[in-house]
């Protein structure tokens, strides 16, 4: 391509950079595409074919997000090529909460001076996160911003959008008293929390390098574990007929996030000796000397997602949660109540 400001370059902004990013990161961009991908990455916009074969009313549905402060621990460790799992797991993790099956994704990084490589390594993860969700990567942006943002530091964000007929749609009136929560195991922090996070741990290049027995592992590579992506599991339970919502416990942990998928005149009954707390969060807990309801209302706690199914479906909602390769364990139960969320 010829193109090319010696004036813009010497603003900051090396367009030759970003030509040279986007073919380091085609390679990856090429693991995503799906039937309904009709579009190469370079145009204006990204081009999609949605099969509504067998849908009565196909339904759009669309999810944005981007890592937070996260990002401060990959800089820290100077390591890229999973912030860009976390970033789609925030968008379709939402998307699926309404039954729907992600199609596509587009990504957004911002940063004060483009490095081709690491760039290429970002958009690694975002690939391997739609690769993950069954997601077409159809475009993305990437915006050098001297000035702005420090040279070494970026911003990463963006959205998905999924596809589900209407007559299937998971509403809250679907839900009554009686029925049964499922946990689905999360793998960590995930991708809220984080300011609270390195407040708590005062997070530094050398602190994040501490191994803890009780994790495995060091501070960093625990804190900078990417977030599950339950599209899989989620599917299957939608195939199978058996789901009556799913409520993925984000940013607000279960106080915010559980009212949202619940009916008005409904309470959430959670048995907290079942939660199985993973050992990251009890460190949080230990060394911020943070009160548990604290914990509860900012993190997942080691619950990712949670699903709701009728009492009879519960041993089948096991079985297929097993079969797709993730782990779950009855959580609690819904009763008659003012609609909010009740540790029993």
């Amino acid at each position: 391509m010829n193109s090319f400001s010696e004036s813009y370059k010497n603003a900051g902004v090396d367009v030759t950079a970003g030509y040279k990013a986007v073919e380091l990161m085609k390679t990856h961009i090429a693991r995503t595409n799906t039937e309904g991908a009709i579009s190469g990455v370079g145009g204006f916009g990204g081009l999609f074919l949605p099969d509504i074969s067998g849908m009565s009313e196909p339904v759009l549905v669309s999810g944005t997000d981007g890592v937070g402060t996260k990002l401060k621990i990959a800089f820290l460790m100077d390591k890229h090529d999973t912030v860009g799992i976390d970033c789609v797991a925030m968008c379709v993790n939402d998307v699926i909460c309404s039954g729907a099956k992600p199609l596509f994704f587009l990504d957004y990084i911002a940063c004060g001076k483009n490095f081709p490589e690491k760039i290429a390594q970002i958009v690694k993860g975002v690939a391997e996160g739609c690769v993950q969700s069954g997601a077409a990567l159809i475009g993305g942006e990437t915006a050098e911003m001297p000035g702005f943002y420090p040279e070494d530091e970026y911003d990463l964000a963006g959205f998905s959008v999924g596809i589900v007929d209407r007559e299937k749609i998971l509403q809250p009136e679907k839900q009554c008293a009686g029925d049964v929560l499922i946990a689905l195991k999360s793998s960590g922090v995930h991708s809220n929390g984080f300011s609270l996070v390195r407040k708590v741990f005062d997070v530094t290049e050398e602190n994040l390098k501490v191994y803890y027995d009780e994790l495995g592992k060091t501070l960093g590579e625990a804190l900078l574990e990417p977030t599950k992506i339950y599209v899989k599991t989620i599917n299957a339970l939608m195939e199978q007929d058996v789901l009556k919502s799913v409520t993925h416990i984000t940013g607000g942990g279960f106080y915010e996030n559980i009212p949202r998928s619940l009916p008005d005149n409904i309470c959430a009954k959670i048995n907290k000796d079942a939660v199985e707390v993973l050992p990251i969060f009890k460190l949080i807990q230990k060394v911020g000397n943070i009160p548990e309801r604290d914990m509860f209302n900012t993190f997942n706690m080691g619950v990712g997602m949670m699903i709701c199914v009728a009492k009879e479906n519960v041993e089948k909602a096991l079985e297929i949660i097993k079969s797709t390769g993730e782990e779950g364990y009855v959580l609690g139960e819904l009763a008659d109540g003012e609609k909010g969320v009740v540790f029993v």
